[in-house]
C-alpha cells in the first residue's frame, strides 16, 4: 500500500510541476499588481472557474484592456463586467434564474459573449443553437430541449417564430433598426441594475448540440473544463496570455465554444466577426495583428482559394498559432497553407462528447501529412475491436478516448459507448508505428461493396491530392450486383475528367475502392462548422 501511495504521491507531484510549467510558460504566472492581485483572486473565490469570475477577475487585472473586438468596436473587461452585470440583473427581472434554460441562436459578436457571461452570473444554462438549423431542426430541439427564453440575432427572427410560442425572446444584434416586438440586449443592458449580483449556489451548465449530419442534433450538456483540461492544451499548442484571438469558428460549435473558454482562462481578447469572409479575416488579422486564429479546416481552404496577389497583400507576420478542428483536415490542405503562412497550424482532433483526443502540430503535420497527431497528457487514446480488445499499430479498429472533459449524456437521453472507462468518438481508425492517429472515417459511414469495407475518408483524401481537385465527398449509393458502390462528389480546380480521376485512384488504392460514378459540382454542400451534408449528396 505504501508504494502504491508513494507512485500516486509522485505523479500528483510530476502533474502539479508540469500544470506550473505550462501555465507560467502561457505567461498566466506574470506579476500584477498586488492590490490588483488580491481582488481577482477574492473574485474568482466568489465567482469560480466560470465565465462569471473570469470577467470579473478580468476587471480587477486589465480594465481598460480591450475583452471584445467585433464589428460594433471594443468593449474593455471593466465595461463587459458592468454589461454583463446589468443584462443578468434585467433577465432575473424577466423571470430568468438559476437552473432555467436559455437558447442562445446568434452569430460571433459581443452579445453572444455578454449573454454567456450573464447567464453564468445567474446560475442559469445556456443552450446553443446552430445558426445553419432549418425551422424543422430548430422545432425540434426546442421542443426537445424547453428553453425558458430564446435570445436570437433579428436576421432569425422568422426562423425562431415557432419556438417563441410561450417563450420569452430578446433580440441580440440588430441588422434592421426599426422597431421589432421584442426588447434588444441592448435596451436590456441600459435599463439593468450595474451592481454585481449575489454568486449562484451552483454553476450554470452549456448544452452544445451535436452538428446533425446524420439525424436530428443531440444536446451534449457539460461543465466548464477546469485547470487540467486547459493544461492538457496548453502542453501541446503554444498559446499566450492576453493574445488578439479572432475566433473565426461559430461560438456555437464545440471547437468555437472550447476556444472561447480558454479564452477566459488566458485572458483573451476576442476579435469576432459575425461572418466570415477570407479576405476581410486577413485585413482584420492584419489590423488587430492577432497571433492566434481559431478556424475549421474549410476557412483554411477559402482562404488558399483566394488570388495570390489578394492573399499576400495583407501582412500576417504576428500569426502565431492556427489551431483547427471541426472536421478532417487533408493533408495537402494542411501543408499548403504552411507553406503560405509558416508552420503555425495545429490540428485537433476530437468530437462534442469528447472534446479533444488528439493534437497534430506542424511537425506532425509536415512528417505525416493526414494525421490527427497524439493524445495530450491527460488523455488516453486506444483502438479497439468489436469484442473491446485493443489492436496493434497498423489495424483499424474503434477509437476511444478518456479525459475529464467526456460528456454527460444526451439531454434527450443516452450516451455513447464505454468500455473500461473509455467512450468511443465514433470514428475508426489506426495508430502507425510512430503512435500517430490517422482517422479513418465514421464507423456508421463504412460502406461495404462486394464484400469488401471501404471508408470513405481514404478515398477523398486520394481524390483530394489530384492537382485538378479543390475537394471531393465520397457517398454509397445501391448496387444490385455489390450490394453497394461508390460515388463521388468532386469539386475542380481545373480541366480533368471522370477517367483520369478513376485511374488517379485505381493508382493509389485497391480497385474496390475506385469509385464507380464520379459527378462534378460547384461546390459541396456543408453545414456551419465546415461538416459536409452526405445525406443530400445521397439524395442526388
Amino acid at each position: 500500500m505504501q508504494s502504491v501511495s508513494a507512485v500516486q504521491s509522485f505523479r500528483k507531484l510530476s502533474d502539479g510541476l508540469h500544470a506550473g510549467r505550462t501555465l507560467a510558460g502561457a505567461g498566466l504566472l506574470r506579476p500584477h499588481r498586488p492590490d490588483r492581485t488580491i481582488r481577482a483572486a477574492l473574485k474568482i473565490m466568489r465567482w469560480g472557474q466560470s465565465a462569471a469570475g473570469a470577467y470579473a477577475a478580468g476587471a480587477e487585472l486589465r480594465p481598460g484592456e480591450p475583452a471584445v473586438i467585433d464589428d460594433l468596436g471594443a468593449l474593455t473587461f471593466a465595461e463587459m463586467h458592468e454589461r454583463t452585470n446589468r443584462l443578468g440583473s434585467a433577465l432575473a427581472d424577466e423571470g430568468i434564474g438559476a437552473g432555467d434554460s436559455v437558447a442562445l441562436m446568434c452569430r460571433n459578436h459581443r452579445g453572444f459573449v455578454e449573454t454567456v457571461v450573464a447567464l453564468s452570473k445567474l446560475g442559469a444554462n445556456t443552450l446553443l443553437l446552430n445558426t445553419g438549423f432549418a425551422g424543422p431542426q430548430l422545432a425540434d430541439v426546442v421542443k426537445r430541449e424547453k428553453p425558458r427564453a430564446v435570445i436570437y440575432d433579428q436576421e432569425f427572427t422568422d426562423l425562431v417564430a415557432g419556438a417563441l410560442h410561450q417563450r420569452q425572446g430578446f433580440v441580440a444584434w440588430v441588422d434592421r433598426h426599426e422597431q421589432g416586438e421584442r426588447a434588444t440586449l441592448e435596451q436590456l443592458i441600459e435599463h439593468g441594475d450595474p451592481a454585481e449580483p449575489a454568486p449562484p449556489a451552483e454553476h450554470g451548465r452549456t448544452t452544445i448540440l451535436t452538428s446533425g449530419t446524420t439525424g436530428t442534433p443531440k444536446g451534449a450538456s457539460r461543465s466548464s473544463p477546469g485547470i487540467a483540461a486547459a493544461v492538457s492544451i496548453l502542453s501541446e499548442i503554444p498559446l499566450r496570455a492576453r493574445e488578439r484571438v479572432l475566433v473565426s469558428a461559430p461560438l456555437f460549435h464545440q471547437w468555437g465554444y472550447a476556444y472561447f473558454t480558454l479564452g477566459l482562462l488566458l485572458g483573451s481578447t476576442l476579435v469576432l466577426q459575425r461572418r466570415f469572409d477570407p479576405e476581410a479575416a486577413l485585413a482584420m488579422v492584419e489590423r488587430e495583428r492577432v497571433s492566434c486564429w481559431p478556424m475549421v479546416p474549410v476557412m483554411c481552404q477559402r482562404i488558399l482559394e483566394l488570388p495570390d496577389d489578394v492573399r499576400r497583400g495583407y501582412h500576417t507576420s504576428s500569426l502565431r498559432t492556427v489551431p483547427l478542428s471541426g472536421s478532417a483536415l487533408p493533408g495537402d490542405l494542411a501543408t499548403g497553407f504552411m507553406d503560405e503562412f509558416g508552420d503555425v497550424l495545429y490540428n485537433l482532433y476530437g468530437s462534442t462528447e469528447v472534446a479533444w483526443a488528439a493534437i497534430a502540430g506542424p511537425e506532425d503535420l509536415r512528417r505525416a501529412p493526414g494525421t490527427a497527431g497524439r493524445p495530450p497528457r491527460g488523455t488516453t487514446l486506444r483502438i479497439l475491436d468489436d469484442d473491446g480488445v485493443p489492436l496493434p499499430a497498423g489495424q483499424t479498429g474503434r477509437i476511444f478516448v478518456g479525459n475529464e472533459l467526456l460528456f454527460e449524456g444526451y439531454t434527450g437521453g443516452g450516451k455513447k459507448d464505454m468500455i473500461d472507462g473509455l467512450m468511443a468518438t465514433g470514428d475508426v481508425g489506426h495508430f502507425e508505428d510512430d503512435g500517430r492517429l490517422f482517422v479513418d472515417g465514421r464507423d456508421d459511414e463504412m460502406i461495404i461493396s462486394g464484400g469488401e469495407n471501404v471508408f470513405p475518408q481514404e478515398v477523398e483524401d486520394i481524390l483530394a491530392c489530384h492537382e485538378q481537385v479543390r475537394e471531393a465527398a465520397v457517398v454509397a449509393v445501391e448496387d444490385e450486383q455489390f450490394g453497394q458502390r461508390l460515388k463521388a462528389f468532386v469539386v475542380t480546380s481545373g480541366p480533368v475528367d471522370e477517367d483520369a480521376l478513376k485511374a488517379h485512384v485505381k493508382e493509389n488504392l485497391a480497385s474496390y475502392k475506385v469509385p464507380r460514378e464520379v459527378v462534378f459540382v460547384d461546390a459541396l454542400p456543408r453545414s456551419e462548422q465546415g461538416k459536409v451534408l452526405k445525406r443530400e449528396l445521397e439524395n442526388r
